[in-house]
């Protein structure tokens, strides 16, 4: 029997079931994690009793509605904890329940609410122990209750580097410097559209005032040059002014902004076209969240980064958008108000991508030896000889250099490699192609039972 079923169970996931519950629908709710709330409102495990408000600061209210609304759901919907969803074809899924029961589940309709994950752009010593992603960090803050080390650099670019900064000093983590790859004046530029959302932009100043207050060093427009250390990070290079500076530490964070997760969406057969605010290709989809595959619908930061506020939205209207499909009473004046402020939100988005731009000189600078795809051990040198041998579509470099073919099938390494592609061919980002979604979309345990 076919279902209607969501997957992820953060902000977009969590908004479209209670309104399709609200509508007389019972939907299965699937979720990797084995809590609900996804990456920014993550909770922490049900034997830890930090509060709301040491956790999420001033979203502690909005976690705690979102938290509080799936509890409520929990007898309305089939809500599936610990679920990857692996693959997806001919309007079935394949899960990985637990990580040891793969189940097939077929589906009617299905509402893609995947999230997005840190976007890496590698530098020297970048696979050293002690150094992670932006997110990386703030899962260990959030989920475990411990910084990453006790002398921390963050670096990169995106609100989201202010935003751990914030939270690990605030948590009592020594973070020893901020390095912003973004000048200041870029920042200045997108006033205008910045204050678009007055409430985030002063959440914004806030963290960067209190960060100043507390003595945390923050350094704009660098140039990330590279991690030092042997056995683990010991250090950070980093170039300003023309001027090079070193920094001990014991750990290091990084991130340039965030990019969706859209290997799904590719499975279920959807359209894709560039994006040039995301740098990247999405899945198209149209205002009310439909995807050009019939009965998928897409929502949240998997279809465009638009922050968590965006995700809800665009989640309540995904859903919406579902029941009128079905024929089914919907609320035409709110979806219409909902396209309205997700319309805001997108020049909102524009302003933060002005901000904080993409560091297009990192594909220029990245040395050969740099590792970029780590699950291969393949070098920047290594990809450019790919190209330098008549190669330059993404995929065909992906065959010949195995860039990409690894673990994370190029969720780490694939705009990295998409780049230096770019760049050494003289072509632009956009066509190089992009890197085709295969299944398994993560790695999957031997022996696994297959449910018929």
């Amino acid at each position: 029997m076919s279902a209607i079923v969501i997957i992820g169970a953060g902000p977009a996931g969590i908004r479209a079931a209670q309104t399709l519950v609200a509508h007389g629908l019972r939907p299965v709710l699937l979720d990797e994690a084995s809590r609900g709330g996804g990456q920014i409102y993550r909770q922490q495990p049900a034997n830890f009793r930090r509060s709301a408000k040491a956790l999420y600061g001033f979203e502690a209210g909005k976690a705690q509605a979102l938290h509080n609304t799936l509890e409520q759901l929990r007898g309305q919907v089939d809500y599936r904890p610990d679920t990857l969803v692996w693959n997806a074809e001919n309007q079935v899924l394949d899960t990985l329940q637990q990580g040891h029961l793969a189940d097939r589940l077929a589906f009617d309709r299905v509402i893609v609410a995947t999230g997005a994950t840190d976007r890496v752009l590698p530098i020297p010593g970048w696979t050293l122990p002690g150094v992670y992603t932006l997110g990386a960090a703030q899962i260990a803050l959030k989920f475990q209750g411990c910084a990453i080390g006790e002398r921390v650099v963050l670096g990169g670019s995106g609100p989201l580097l202010y935003l751990v900064a914030y939270q690990y000093a605030k948590a009592g983590a020594r973070v020893s410097a901020v390095l912003d790859t973004s000048p200041f004046s870029a920042q200045v530029r997108a006033l205008p559209r910045l204050l678009l959302q007055p409430g985030t932009f002063a959440k914004g100043l806030y963290y960067r005032a209190w960060l100043a207050r507390k003595g945390v060093p923050v350094h704009q427009g660098v140039t990330l040059l590279g991690i030092d250390g042997e056995q683990r990070a010991s250090g950070v290079r980093w170039l300003s002014n023309g001027q090079q500076h070193d920094l001990p530490c014991d750990a290091m964070a990084f991130a340039h902004a965030l990019r969706s997760e859209t290997q799904l969406a590719d499975l279920l057969g959807c359209q894709f076209a560039w994006s040039a605010l995301n740098r990247a290709w999405l899945p198209v989809r149209d205002a009310q969240g439909r995807a050009s595959s019939p009965g998928v619908y897409l929502a949240g930061d998997g279809a465009g980064i638009l922050g968590a506020d965006g995700a809800e939205m665009s989640g309540e209207l995904a859903a919406l958008t579902l029941l009128a499909d079905l024929g089914k009473p919907g609320n035409p004046q709110r979806q219409q108000q909902l396209e309205r402020r997700l319309a805001t939100l997108q020049r909102f988005r524009q302003g933060l991508e002005q901000a904080f731009p993409f560091p297009e000189q990192w594909a220029r600078q990245a040395p050969d030896q740099l590792t970029v795809c780590r699950c291969e051990q393949i070098s920047a040198g290594e990809i450019r000889a790919t190209v330098r041998a008549g190669h330059w579509e993404i995929n065909r470099v992906k065959a010949i250099c195995r860039v990409g073919m690894g673990r994370c099938q190029g969720r780490v390494c694939g705009a990295a490699a998409a780049e230096l592609i770019a760049c050494e061919s003289g072509r632009a980002i956009d066509q190089v192609g992009r890197l085709r979604g295969q299944a398994p979309v993560k790695p999957l345990p031997f022996g696994l039972e297959i449910k018929p």
